[in-house]
């Protein structure tokens, strides 16, 4: 990647567990498949060399989980939690991407749908999902729990708007793990 480009990663929390109807839905963990499917996007991240210098993550129970799941990176990021992530629409996630410091190479934000999938087809633009090939067809069908979709970015933070991302890559936990049965 060239000097002047950026990386942003999304990523979608893992598979939640929904057997306690009495806990609220931000403090629902992942069940064992979320785990599983979370470590193994973890290895995927490492094996391509995916660092990020800044995360973003929600402060639901599941997204931090997801976050403890996939490291350790081989960076120590700075990692901001926050509370406005909590199933954010994109448009708030936009808005905290361009605060973030001109410094940050790459930045991994962890998040909730709809957002998370409106964010990425926002950034791809119908241009780039139009010629994005097998990978942007996957993105615009759906975002899965532990999705993540890999951006190149040539403008700074502040300057991320639609049609701004070149879809790298989309990896789902389904496309890294063998098959169940």
């Amino acid at each position: 990647m060239p000097a002047a480009m950026r990386q942003l990663l999304l990523l979608r929390h893992a598979k939640s567990a929904w057997d306690d109807a009495r806990l609220p839905d931000h403090d629902r963990p992942l069940d064992a498949r979320g785990q599983r499917d979370a470590a193994a996007m973890g290895e995927a991240m490492r094996k391509l060399g995916l660092s990020p210098d800044i995360v973003l993550v929600s402060s639901a129970r599941r997204t931090r989980e997801t976050l403890a799941a996939i490291e350790p990176f081989d960076a120590s990021p700075l990692v901001d939690e926050d509370e406005g992530l909590y199933l954010a629409p994109a448009e708030r996630m936009l808005e905290m991407l361009h605060a973030v410091p001109e410094t940050a190479r790459s930045v991994l934000l962890i998040g909730h749908n709809p957002g998370m999938h409106n964010l990425a087809l926002t950034l791809a633009g119908p241009g780039g999902l139009a010629r994005g090939g097998r990978e942007a067809e996957k993105l615009g069908e759906r975002y899965p729990t532990g999705g993540l979709a890999e951006f190149a970015v040539a403008s700074p933070w502040w300057g991320l708007e639609a049609g701004g991302g070149r879809l790298v890559r989309f990896l789902c936990p389904r496309d890294l793990l063998p098959k169940d049965g």
